[in-house]
């Protein structure tokens, strides 16, 4: 369904129960709801919660921003690396106030926060700007976003800053499994039939490689979180993979560092993904969390 949050058009799938403790997920970069696996979602149903996904805005069947245009992503990037001010259409900011419109709009007034990567960054900034909306606060494969943290990879850099080969669902799809085959958690590999049929869902769903690329430039700009987050308020946990090639578990290191009282869990043999196997660690230790926070 969709809902208006934060002026804008927002996609949302919403398990319904109003009676129960409202589990809020936030996807990552490019990704859409669909990307939540479906054990990891039954998983917090059948533990108990309301399940709530959306897509971010230029993500999906969300809003797209076409008219803002294409940032130079390999500028930016350079501009951030030296310590200069970052032109990004929009903030993390931004889309830290749509999932809190999200809440609105579905009349949810607290929630556990769950984001995923980039919606890891997202749901830091919402839990530092709106501390009481939040039960929890759970950072997955996700960043402070300080600057000389380690980054992606070079084959993994490589790719993200290639195009698919054509405008073909079958280019843009192969495109695709290239950059998931090399962010894959190595201990816990996917079948590649059930990969591609996963990225061909979510191609013809809504692909927006535009959005993709506003999207990073937001999380490129966001360089003020990092001394945010020591001010954190929210009960946090921080997941992270100790093989992730595209946001490095020192990245998970220095969140849970600065973020007051934080508890890290990492996963050795966990990438950037959540295939089977990972999805059980990570639900195992999530409940735990939520659970011990539950009385907020």
């Amino acid at each position: 369904m969709q809902v208006r949050a934060n002026g804008i058009s927002i996609e949302v799938e919403d398990s319904g129960e109003t009676h129960r403790p409202a589990v809020l997920l936030v996807m990552g970069l490019g990704m859409q709801l669909i990307a939540w696996p479906k054990a990891f979602v039954e998983g917090l149903h059948t533990a108990g919660y309301r399940v709530v996904r959306f897509d971010n805005r230029d993500a999906g069947l969300s809003q797209s921003f076409p008219e803002l245009g294409v940032p130079n992503l390999v500028l930016e990037s350079m501009k951030h690396r030296f310590g200069l001010r970052v032109r990004a259409p929009y903030s993390i900011g931004d889309m830290a106030a749509d999932t809190r419109g999200v809440l609105d709009a579905l009349r949810i007034e607290t929630c556990h926060l769950v984001g995923l990567s980039m919606g890891g960054m997202i749901a830091q900034r919402l839990a530092l700007d709106a501390p009481d909306r939040i039960a929890s606060l759970t950072s997955i494969m996700s960043s402070s976003g300080a600057r000389w943290l380690p980054g992606p990879k070079p084959p993994v850099m490589r790719a993200l800053m290639q195009r698919p080969a054509g405008n073909s669902e079958e280019a843009i799809v192969d495109h695709a499994m290239r950059i998931w085959r090399l962010i894959g958690s190595p201990g816990f590999p996917i079948d590649d039939a059930l990969l591609r049929e996963q990225v061909v869902a979510a191609t013809r769903r809504g692909y927006n490689r535009a959005g993709t690329a506003r999207q990073m430039t937001a999380i490129v700009a966001d360089t003020r979180r990092a001394a945010d987050i020591r001010g954190m308020q929210v009960p946090t946990l921080v997941v992270h993979g100790k093989d992730d090639p595209l946001v490095p578990y020192a990245c998970g290191e220095d969140t849970a560092r600065r973020i007051p009282r934080a508890q890290l869990v990492g996963i050795h043999g966990m990438g950037h993904d959540l295939p089977p196997g990972v999805v059980e660690r990570v639900l195992q230790v999530l409940l735990a969390h939520l659970r011990q926070t539950g009385s907020r």
